[in-house]
């Protein structure tokens, strides 16, 4: 029987091989959490692939890039399995690449017309007033587990800086969530409340965040 076991092993070897040589790797299939997860890095990327792109450093711009990613934007889009979470994560990561869409196509138009492109895309993302931007406030008794609304908080960060035109290129959600948590550790320390009250308003143009003691 151990002669067996070990051609089967063999057998099974000698195929991975060959559908490796074919160009047939098979991948694990992803949860929902790490396709979204993956989206919102394409994004960031993209959105780097861009910045180069306005800036002289890339001859072309990132076509190929943006067609994956709304390739991947549609196929979860068409996701009907996702939860009520999983959707509200979709949606503000598909909300914020059609801004960046949006931004992009009158950046290349403003080049094609020959105006400044960078100039161009500090207008355009001052295009949307702030004074429009509603404060938002979050709740939160344990910034490590409840991803969920620290998510939400940074997604309203996130919009909120985009409207006054604030960058957030180096704002990735895994640096934004180690922040808070150490802020927030620091903070119940001189606290009498374990629940935290984070707040993302607009004061005077500029992006406001702040973190109190929830007395509700």
């Amino acid at each position: 029987m151990r002669i067996r076991d070990n051609k089967l092993a063999r057998q099974t070897r000698a195929r991975q091989d060959r559908d490796q040589g074919r160009g047939l790797v098979f991948e694990k299939k992803l949860t929902v959490e790490e396709q979204l997860a993956h989206l919102d890095e394409d994004i960031r990327r993209l959105k780097i692939e861009f910045d180069v792109y306005f800036n002289g450093g890339a001859k072309r711009p990132p076509y190929d890039t943006k067609m994956r990613v709304e390739a991947h934007i549609k196929r979860l889009g068409d996701d009907r399995t996702l939860t009520f979470a999983q959707r509200y994560h979709f949606n503000s990561l598909a909300t914020r690449y059609a801004a960046f869409r949006d931004l992009w196509r009158r950046t290349m138009q403003g080049r094609e017309e020959g105006r400044d492109p960078a100039a161009l895309a500090r207008s355009s993302a001052r295009s949307q007033p702030p004074g429009d931007f509603k404060r938002s406030t979050f709740v939160c008794a344990d910034v490590h587990q409840d991803v969920g609304t620290i998510r939400s908080l940074y997604d309203s960060l996130v919009d909120a800086k985009q409207r006054c035109g604030e960058s957030t290129r180096d704002l990735s959600f895994p640096r934004f969530h180690r922040l808070i948590a150490e802020k927030t550790n620091k903070l119940k320390e001189r606290l009498t409340s374990d629940r935290v009250l984070f707040s993302v308003d607009v004061e005077d143009g500029h992006v406001s965040l702040k973190a109190t003691a929830d007395r509700d």
